[in-house]
């Protein structure tokens, strides 16, 4: 009998998930919530783009959590701990986290555990907009092939943008930072012992969709170009990395120490870091021709073409990068900000509810008709990841009368990711990606039918559900499975490995023809309020709204 480990950090907390190789079967889990700041994130209430976690509870969630599953796991007949031939991590990313010299980040230090800026910067951190939009202008003048491979435009959400602002806002965080380490890659090189960020086995996941990087211009953007940002970021250039792994290469070995902490052999193989939804789409069975959507506090996409096909840069879209989800294939990415977090702010923090009026309302929204309340909602509660790359995008409902009611806003905002993730789909269509099944992992997706049949019905695509509650962490452990190989009792490739692990619910949500007529006309109008706040129609651009409600927000936050 053999087993892995798969252990997924999340935006509140992290879990860890035992799995038996041969069936899949899932022995035990446990999810250890981050304690810090509000749901394990640091906030700032002056400051509404800022997002951060502390590295101290990602440490005490991993052993909590590890420890955890192994106990759970122990009640099944025959398992046995020293029978785990592998371990598999995913991470929210890009988080990058500052680190001194020997690997320690800068927030498990007395002298910056208090400051914001040396703490772990998470995913969904916005407050590096404009140098964000800066990269974007310098990299379409001077280094085009750069960002072309990730839509043409650069996120505030990724990796450059980040550490250029934690210069220019704290100076003194940059300068005591030896280099940055992104969770994905942090966390494997914890659990391997390493001490110098230099020797730590960075992921190509993170490092092509988030950081530029390519083996067609060797690695990093070049000094040349990185000068253009800030001649201190050409100088960390050198104490990064110079390659990034595919998951066919070890991150490392277990270490002692952490071996003796989590109550495992000392030597078991980790699989190479990868971001969560990367991850939880080869546990959902990705492969040529199916979308992966990760349903979520906010929402990844993810699809795969043979490495062996061309594919165009597409706009608009996270990145196009070879062996990012599975080796072999170009990992192809997209996503919305906010999904989860949208319905969870209008029903805690505007009505001020809780779990209770989450059921509530879907059972008086779900009796409405398509198109009967007359609204219609943008999805940009937290920026546009795709296809607009604007972080700087606000949300809008149209359509309220002194009749609305709050069942009536809910679906209109449940629609209106929906009408966001059809833009992504026929984005990816458009320029060549395979679409021909969509298969859902996640919450949501597990828990609300009745968002998955609105989401079938507006983009027109047959939804399928992944088998597992834990597809992230179980595809960390399928990674974890092939990298220890069929002589360890695991896998030779990830497609064997996934049709062993993996599974799909029963259910199938197929669009309704009388609905998608009625949704085809609503995603049409939805269509005229994007292109028209996201500035895409010239001829009604009204992008500067929503930024300059923005701009006279933070100058009247700066008086208090």
């Amino acid at each position: 009998m053999a087993y892995t480990l798969g252990i997924d950090y999340g935006t509140n907390s992290v879990r860890a998930l035992v799995v038996d190789v041969a069936t899949g079967a899932e022995l035990g889990v446990c999810v250890a919530d981050y304690p810090s700041g509000h749901q394990g994130v640091l906030l700032n209430k002056n400051d509404h783009h800022l997002a951060r976690q502390n590295p101290a509870d990602h440490l005490s969630g991993l052993e909590t959590s590890v420890r955890g599953a192994l106990e759970q796991a122990k009640k099944n007949a025959g398992f046995n701990a020293s029978a785990i031939i592998g371990i598999g991590v995913d991470t929210t990313g890009s988080s990058p986290i500052p680190v001194d010299a020997h690997n320690v980040p800068l927030a498990l230090n007395p002298k910056w555990k208090d400051n914001l800026h040396a703490q772990c910067w998470l995913w969904k951190d916005h407050t590096s907009h404009q140098e964000a939009a800066a990269i974007t202008k310098l990299a379409t003048k001077h280094r085009p092939q750069y960002i072309a491979k990730c839509g043409n435009t650069y996120s505030s959400e990724w990796f450059w943008s980040k550490i250029w602002h934690c210069l220019k806002v704290a100076p003194d965080v940059f300068d005591a930072a030896h280099s940055w380490v992104e969770l994905a890659d942090f966390i494997p090189a914890v659990l391997a012992g390493v001490t110098d960020p230099l020797q730590v086995k960075r992921g190509i996941c993170c490092a092509g969709h988030k950081a530029l990087y390519s083996d067609e211009w060797n690695g990093l953007p070049d000094k040349e170009f990185l000068s253009l940002l800030d001649p201190k970021l050409a100088a960390l250039r050198d104490r990064l990395y110079a390659k990034a792994h595919d998951a066919t290469v070890a991150a490392g070995t277990l270490c002692p120490e952490w071996a003796q902490k989590l109550g495992l052999p000392a030597g078991i193989p980790i699989a190479i870091g990868e971001m969560d939804v990367h991850y939880g789409a080869i546990g959902s069975g990705i492969k040529e021709g199916v979308i992966v959507k990760a349903i979520g506090t906010s929402t990844c996409d993810c699809a795969v073409v043979a490495a062996n096909k061309k594919v165009a840069d597409i706009p608009g879209i996270c990145g196009i990068v070879p062996g990012a989800i599975l080796p072999g294939f170009y990992g192809v990415e997209a996503g919305q900000s906010a999904v989860g977090d949208i319905f969870k702010w209008f029903v805690e923090v505007v009505c001020q509810g809780n779990g209770a009026l989450h059921g509530q309302l879907s059972q008086e929204a779900e009796a409405q008709r398509p198109g009967q309340s007359g609204l219609l909602a943008l999805d940009w509660n937290n920026g546009n990841r795709t296809i607009l790359v604007d972080p700087m995008l606000t949300g809008l409902l149209v359509g309220q009368t002194l009749y609305t009611t709050r069942a009536e806003i809910y679906r209109a905002l449940i629609e209106g990711t929906a009408y966001g993730a059809r833009a992504i789909i026929e984005r990816l269509k458009e320029y060549g990606v395979p679409v021909d099944v969509v298969v859902c992992c996640g919450g949501i997706a597990e828990k609300s039918p009745f968002t998955m049949r609105l989401y079938a019905d507006i983009t027109g695509c047959t939804i399928r559900v992944a088998g597992s509650s834990q597809a992230c962490a179980l595809g960390a452990a399928v990674s974890a499975a092939v990298l220890a190989g069929k002589a360890k009792g695991g896998y030779a490739t990830f497609p064997e490995a996934q049709q062993a692990m993996t599974s799909l619910k029963d259910v199938v949500y197929s669009p309704q023809a009388e609905n998608q007529k009625i949704y085809n006309d609503l995603y049409r109008l939805y269509r005229q309020l994007h292109d028209a706040f996201g500035g895409v129609n010239k001829s009604s651009d009204l992008s500067d709204v929503m930024k300059e409600l923005i701009r006279i927000k933070d100058a009247q936050n700066k008086t208090i």
